[in-house]
């Protein structure tokens, strides 16, 4: 009976913007949420069980600690099955029978990016009632900018495949909160401080700004595709197999709308430069530990 009452209060609520999978939306979103509080909590005990300068440190900073275990979980999951969706699995191999890889989707990939939404609102939440102990306005930014492309991908099942290559910059994550860390606990001269700036530099290198390089040329690769959506119609091609011969068949099949169109070319660039002004920040603070460790 509840199950029942909760999917008619999901597509009543969703009723004017039905999406593929009606259930997903909502039930991932509140997972996603559900999952960041329960590793917050988990963190506030775990910690201070297994790490002595967590208890020592300043209530801000523990929220932070806790804070960044969350984003630090979130990162991995997304990343991996951001690198499943996009390049392992076939959902957007290139394959003009099955139509544009820019309409393609599943329950389970609108499920994983239900999840992701879940944690932005979570970390934006605790940004903002903390603000700006936990960021200032260019985080604001990020995550409004990324739940905005997020939810659209979901609710209309387009542009996935940017999405899912958009979250792979998670894989930054890790390794940003891990040098968090070693500051916190007194390692801020320490070889792993320094072995963490390169990786940091390097892995931002390749999932922030290489990435993003692959992304633009996707799109531009695709631009066909792109601008016919932005007009109403897209037209790809379909194999028609029989005994005799291969007919090629042209079909309208589906809208991209207004809103979809600009997200789709807006979204990446204003995050590219974003990440090109941390990446700025990260050379330099890099080059001078190094500086540092030298002398």
């Amino acid at each position: 009976m509840m199950v029942t009452d909760y999917q008619t209060w999901v597509i009543q609520l969703l009723k004017e913007y039905p999406p593929a999978y009606p259930w997903i939306p909502c039930t991932s979103v509140l997972c996603g949420i559900l999952a960041c509080k329960l590793v917050y909590d988990s963190s506030q005990l775990l910690s201070a069980m297994c790490f002595k300068h967590y208890a020592s440190l300043p209530r801000m900073k523990q929220v932070e600690w806790d804070n960044r275990v969350i984003s630090t979980l979130h990162a991995v999951f997304v990343a991996a099955l951001s690198i499943y969706l996009a390049f392992w699995s076939d959902l957007y191999v290139d394959d003009e029978q099955r139509g544009s890889v820019l309409f393609r989707s599943s329950a389970f990939s609108t499920f994983v990016l239900g999840v992701s939404v879940g944690y932005f609102i979570s970390d934006i939440s605790m940004i903002l009632w903390f603000y700006p102990a936990l960021g200032g306005l260019e985080y604001v930014l990020h995550h409004l900018l990324s739940m905005a492309a997020l939810v659209y991908a979901i609710l209309t099942g387009e542009g996935q495949i940017y999405t899912f290559l958009a979250l792979l910059s998670e894989l930054t994550t890790p390794g940003i909160n891990l040098r968090w860390y070693l500051d916190a606990v007194g390692m801020k001269k320490s070889r792993a401080y320094v072995a963490n700036g390169v990786a940091v530099f390097l892995t931002w290198l390749v999932a922030r700004i290489i990435l993003f390089m692959y992304v633009f040329y996707h799109i531009y690769a695709h631009f066909d595709q792109v601008k016919l959506f932005s007009y109403g119609l897209v037209f790809p091609w379909f194999t028609v197999v029989d005994n005799v011969t291969l007919q090629l068949i042209r079909y309208a099949i589906k809208q991209l709308s207004t809103l979809g169109y600009y997200l789709m070319l807006v979204s990446p660039c204003v995050l590219g430069v974003l990440n090109l002004m941390w990446f700025v920040k990260i050379t330099k603070g890099m080059l001078k530990t190094l500086a540092a460790k030298r002398d």
